[in-house]
């Protein structure tokens, strides 16, 4: 860490932030050169500075990577041998990537000081909180938080996700009474590895303290809804065992047993009727208001493909509760926070804090045009990179991180976008992962522009009382042409499903406009294939049962992906998860007619 002092808090963190940004320039060169004289010594570095400590030469002879090239070097570590392949620190953990972002999750390696800090980066939000929420030490938080069931690597290294690392950890476990992070959920309740009886728990508690929740949240917005969801299936038997102050037999978890026990002493049937009374409405419209109706605020990520949750937060919260991104963090490194939580989910911008990580950046062009010039795999130039103060405001880039733990120089994969800056630091936008595309021909799709064109779309549904609540997309290439499949699930308002034999709604007429609406909001080169060279047939749209995507999460989590970590593909690669999907299928809609194509002069 750049200073010794990890636990900063109230003024102290704000005063923090400022010293950081103000010098940021300073900071990441500091952080640099100490990273360079700790682990000069290493195989990989060795490798290619010849024991040097210089920056320039860091700069000059360090190539920029993707996994591909570190991951002999982690598996080696994973299998035993020394951690000076790659670090002068001893790695305590491999830290496995979302299930989602790949075949396999990636092994990222991580040390003892990595989890300092991640505290310190979480300790400076409710500070920031704090100056647009005053109160928030008056109540409790309702934030659903899981771990997995960890892995070992052959070695003995634990292999598990970000989330459960910090989770089972002092950090977490030993921390401190905080009145700005008094949570409802019993810590054995999110220690469970079952998700399951996890949910439950943690839900049961949140309904207990109703009146005192002043802040509801998950990690990610899909694991919010994910427990509106469970709550809809499981409030009869949340009222049951409140009225009987008797946990449901269900849960057979020991330790989430002897941990409910104080919450469910006493039977309470008035607080059983004040739940009942909800939840037994036939609209869900604005639920969680009437739940926590002292919540203040909802804390998720709802940004890039998270995005598209926000309508279905705004239906269950009436568009009452604000929708709050606080920071900007993954498996191989914690990036920053978001100095304005209640602004606009669409205006989101991450301030990058120079003592987390060593950053530079791809650049990728004014407008991003140059998003998909360089593929994953393709060698960038040293030269070609910037230092996190050189970048340019409303450019795109592709951000690269070096730290501590060994990634040096290694491509994220996410592409941000300036937006302005705090002193010297900038502040980014997340606009995508690189690598999440859709291609037939010649045409390349990138996970915003789907989303921006699903957005649109999905607009024609509103008229008729019905929200898209979920969606991904498969490239179908197995006859030609190959065409585009966009999965939906679809709810009305007040029902669990659209009714396809409505009379109100020609099924029909809408779903076939939505696939029209999809494609004349896709780019040039799409249209194109489409209406010109007819290499892309027209596009798809598959409306699925009710409950389909909680089917395919369950599937990919089984597969090793994590429930705090998830996000829904926005596109299909795996051929089992294509089968659980075409399995679900009620009924198909295709484009009625070529999207507008105009030739450009």
């Amino acid at each position: 860490m750049d200073g010794k002092k990890l636990e900063y808090k109230g003024e102290e963190a704000l005063k923090e932030i400022e010293r950081l940004t103000a010098k940021a320039d300073k900071v990441q060169f500091k952080f640099l050169k100490e990273i360079l004289t700790r682990n000069s010594k290493t195989e990989y570095l060795s490798k290619y500075m010849k024991g040097s400590k210089d920056v320039s030469a860091f700069k000059q002879c360090v190539p920029v990577i993707t996994y591909k090239a570190i991951q002999p070097y982690i598996q080696r570590i994973a299998n035993g041998e020394d951690s000076s392949l790659i670090t002068g620190h001893p790695i305590t953990e491999m830290l496995c990537s979302s299930g989602t972002s790949g075949r396999k999750p990636k092994m990222m390696p991580s040390i003892a000081e990595d989890l300092d800090r991640r505290t310190f980066l979480y300790n400076l939000i409710m500070p920031i909180m704090n100056q647009y929420v005053p109160g928030l030490d008056e109540g409790k938080a309702m934030f659903l938080y899981f771990v997995k069931a960890e892995m070992s690597t052959p070695c003995g290294l634990p292999a598990r996700t970000v989330l459960t690392s910090y989770y089972k950890s002092s950090h977490f476990k030993y921390r401190g009474l905080d009145p700005f992070n008094n949570g409802t959920s019993p810590d054995q309740t999110i220690l469970c590895n079952d998700n399951n009886q996890s949910m439950y728990c943690q839900l049961i508690s949140g309904l207990v303290h109703r009146h005192q929740v002043l802040r509801l949240g998950a990690v990610f917005a899909s694991a919010f809804l994910r427990a509106i969801s469970f709550l809809e299936r499981n409030w009869v038997n949340f009222c049951n065992d409140i009225r009987t102050g008797q946990l449901d037999p269900f849960i057979t978890d020991h330790e989430c047993r002897l941990s409910m026990a104080p919450l469910l002493s006493l039977p309470n049937p008035s607080l059983a009727d004040e739940i009942k009374d909800i939840c037994s409405q036939t609209s869900w419209k604005g639920i969680l208001c009437q739940l926590w109706p002292k919540a203040k605020y909802i804390e998720a990520v709802v940004t890039g493909s998270m995005a598209q949750y926000i309508p279905a937060l705004e239906y269950y919260s009436d568009g009452k509760v604000p929708l709050v991104c606080t920071m900007y963090a993954s498996s191989e490194c914690y990036f920053g926070v978001n100095l304005e939580p209640l602004c606009d989910p669409a205006d989101v911008a991450y301030t990058l804090l120079p003592n987390m990580g060593y950053f530079e950046f791809i650049p990728l062009g004014e407008n991003g045009t140059r998003l998909m010039d360089i593929d994953e795999d393709e060698e960038v130039r040293n030269d070609k990179l910037v230092d996190l103060v050189q970048v340019r405001l409303g450019c795109y880039y592709e951000l690269v991180v070096t730290t501590f733990a060994g990634l040096y120089r290694y491509r994220i994969g996410d592409v941000l976008q300036v937006t302005g800056f705090h002193n010297e630091a900038p502040q980014f936008r997340f606009i995508c992962r690189r690598n999440v595309v859709l291609s037939i021909d010649n045409d390349k799709t990138n996970e915003e522009d789907l989303h921006k064109s699903v957005s649109v779309a999905k607009k024609l549904l509103e008229p008729f009382n019905a929200l898209l609540v979920e969606y991904t997309s498969y490239a179908d290439t197995s006859h030609l042409p190959g065409h585009y499949v966009l999965y939906w699930e679809i709810i009305h308002h007040g029902s669990s499903v659209v009714d396809l034999d409505s009379s109100t709604l020609d099924v029909d007429k809408v779903l076939q406009e939505c696939c029209i609406a999809v494609e004349e909001e896709l780019d040039y080169i799409y249209r194109r294939c489409r209406t010109h060279d007819k290499s892309v047939g027209p596009l798809e749209i598959r409306v699925v049962e009710p409950g389909t995507f909680e089917k395919l999460m369950d599937y990919f989590i089984s597969q090793g992906g994590s429930i705090n970590q998830y996000k829904t593909p926005r596109c299909i690669k795996s051929n089992k998860a294509l089968k659980l999907l075409d399995s679900n299928v009620k009924a198909c809609f295709f484009s009625p007619r070529d999207p507008k194509w105009i030739p450009l002069l």
